[in-house]
């Protein structure tokens, strides 16, 4: 076989993924080969966002702490490990100054992002920015956090790092920023692979603010080897390699789908509905239905729309637990797959009530009181009523997304943590009339390791070549819709 440089391609070798999502990390060993794709988690913890006097950040110093611990059982486990790679959800930032890093991160989920908002959008309407970004509105998108900035904190920065990119900068020292994830920023041309100089302009963000932003680099492509102090701590080094730095990207080169005829739904806190296509495409139908283009890997496009996900449910069950009751996700389930379809309301899971933290039954109650439904009452009610209404958005997102990018719908593919719900799987088949392939869970991780093996010769060729390697190995279950 050909190799990923020429050549023979080398026996299995083994990567390591650095995989962060919204409420928990993970560091995943992968042994990948022709035939082989075995992924091992070394070290799984929370990521717990924490509330400071000037709003919610994220904890990130604490999070790296935990990456370097599990990156050292990873090194003792194998001390031959090729290379790294770090995705983690996308929009946030640190800023830095001569390498120190200027506060903590703020959280996505914090308030300040509505003076951003207002701030972009007085100088370029949302449609006016859709037409060189391509992005859909969301509040927390990283123009809008960087105008939400105060002048005087952006003036002291010379560095502004998405989350990956910055970690990457603690264990290389190298400062890039990964396209995938650069693509949700805002600022970014795609068919370009350049930062917008005119649209960072012309929303008003401060004319230093290009001067804030490194150099570009794409998957597949080398960093830079762990700095000395680094891998002395971890007891072997490594060079770190992008991948699709955003987890989405990550996880949609993991999704076993055939392009034309396939949705997928990366389904964790957020639930990220979309097609791949081959160029962003930001017609006035696009605009119309808040879809958004964001880089792939391979240069491919993911024409997408974010569902709120099961964010509702786990802050529900959340709130709960705060209450004092001990909730068995399995059990309320099992008890909500018992109740009638018809019994629950379906509400709008996209309404912004739902994005901050807080107590998800009242909200969802107060929704359901303004649209004239009975609101559901008893946890299982509650629960059922999430998972049919997160269903009927998956279902409505992904005809929408199809329609747009004119494919063919034939089957959805589910992955990540949301690819364990039976309940939800079936009823995303049934309200969409689609088959729905469920699987893999740890989808983000496998990408990640893919993009890496290919980088190191292990495995080759195109993204259809990996995404036949992921269903050679790891079969998806599959939902047939019922009347």
């Amino acid at each position: 076989m050909t190799g990923a440089r020429g050549g023979t391609s080398r026996p299995a070798g083994t990567v390591a993924a650095v995989d962060l999502g919204a409420t928990s990390g993970r560091v995943v060993l992968g042994r990948v080969g022709p035939d082989t794709l075995e992924a091992t988690t070394v070290a799984r913890f929370p990521n717990t966002p924490v509330f400071a006097g000037d709003g919610l950040h994220w904890d990130l110093l604490g999070l790296y702490g935990e990456v370097l611990a599990g990156l050292r059982d990873a090194f003792r486990l194998e001390p031959g490990i090729a290379s790294i790679g770090i995705d983690s959800w996308a929009v946030d930032y640190g800023l830095l100054r001569q390498g120190r890093l200027l506060g903590i991160p703020f959280h996505y989920r914090d308030e300040r992002t509505a003076r951003g908002v207002a701030a972009v959008h007085e100088r370029m309407p949302h449609a006016e920015l859709f037409a060189r970004n391509g992005l859909q509105f969301l509040p927390f998108n990283t123009l809008y956090q960087l105008a939400a900035e105060p002048a005087e904190v952006l003036a002291l920065a010379d560095r502004a790092l998405l989350v990956p990119d910055l970690l990457g900068l603690w264990l290389t020292g190298e400062a890039r920023a990964e396209l995938t994830n650069a693509s949700t920023t805002g600022l970014l041309d795609w068919p370009a692979q350049a930062w917008d100089d005119a649209l960072i302009a012309g929303v008003g963000l401060p004319a230093g603010l290009r001067e804030l932003l490194p150099p570009l680099v794409a998957p597949g492509e080398r960093v830079g080897a762990l700095l000395p102090a680094v891998a002395a701590s971890l007891g072997g080094t490594a060079d770190v390699v992008a991948v699709g730095s955003h987890d989405t990207a990550s996880a949609v080169v993991a999704v076993p789908m055939r392009a034309d005829a396939s949705a997928y739904i990366s389904c964790g806190t957020w639930g990220l509905v979309g097609v791949e296509v081959a160029q962003p495409v930001r017609t006035p139908e696009a605009l119309a239905a808040n879809f958004t283009n964001e880089g792939g890997v391979d240069g491919r496009v993911r024409l997408l729309h974010n569902v709120m996900g099961l964010w509702i449910l786990s802050e529900t069950v959340r709130g709960w637990e705060r209450e004092g009751h001990a909730v068995e996700l399995p059990a309320l389930l099992a008890a909500a797959a018992e109740l009638p379809a018809g019994s629950v309301p379906v509400f709008d899971v996209d309404d912004p009530r739902f994005l901050p933290p807080g107590d998800m039954p009242a909200r969802i109650g107060a929704w359901c009181a303004e649209h004239g439904l009975a609101a559901p009452s008893t946890r299982a009610e509650i629960a059922r009523a999430i998972v049919e209404s997160l269903a009927q958005a998956f279902a409505d997102a992904a005809a929408t997304a199809a329609e747009l990018g004119g494919i063919e719908l034939r089957t959805i593919h589910l992955v990540g943590g949301g690819a364990q719900n039976a309940l939800l799987c079936q009823r995303t088949a049934d309200r969409a009339g689609v088959p729905v392939l469920a699987g893999p869970v740890e989808a983000t991780a496998l990408g990640n390791l893919l993009v890496q093996a290919r980088t190191a010769g292990f495995v080759d060729g195109s993204l259809e070549a990996l995404r036949d390697l992921v269903a050679r190995t790891h079969a998806p279950r599959r939902f047939e819709p019922r009347p």
